[in-house]
């Protein structure tokens, strides 16, 4: 909705200086940032640029962790003899809505070498199949922490 708004201050920013430039929109959009900032206190949810923030934020931990987690995989691949012990570990999660464990669910099975294979129907414990559990189950555990936290700043007030 803060979005539209801002949207909607920088038409009407245009309107009013009666110019229908983009630079002109950019001043009206900027404006209308300023103005929901200073009226964030009186709206029911996070201002929408520390969101944005935290979405991005959230992305760039992603990347990172699929970058570590596939040199971690390509190193088991490339050893002259493979010697891995694949199984299944379980952790308890502290996320509540679907959209929270959802998303976890998501992005621990787009990182190589796990994949989330159940989620208890409370929706608070999961069971993931790791490549090789001495090494592996112990980099899936903090990257479940980390995703944890930037998806509470993500979805949460």
């Amino acid at each position: 909705m803060q979005v539209l708004i801002n949207l909607f201050i920088g038409v009407l920013w245009m309107f009013l200086q009666d110019d229908w430039s983009i630079l002109t929109f950019a001043s009206g959009y900027l404006f209308g940032i300023l103005v929901l900032f200073i009226l964030r206190r009186f709206l029911d949810s996070k201002f929408y640029l520390f969101t944005l923030q935290a979405v991005v934020q959230l992305f760039f931990l992603f990347i990172y962790e699929l970058f570590t987690s596939s040199i971690m995989v390509i190193r088991e691949i490339i050893k002259p003899q493979i010697d891995i012990k694949p199984g299944i570990i379980s952790f308890a999660t502290s996320l509540e809505s679907d959209l929270e464990v959802t998303l976890l669910a998501l992005l621990l099975t787009l990182t190589p070498g796990s994949v989330v294979m159940e989620i208890t129907p409370d929706k608070k414990l999961f069971y993931i199949h790791a490549m090789d559990i001495p090494e592996l189950s112990d980099a899936v555990i903090r990257s479940k922490e980390k995703f944890e936290e930037a998806i509470k700043k993500v979805t949460r007030p």
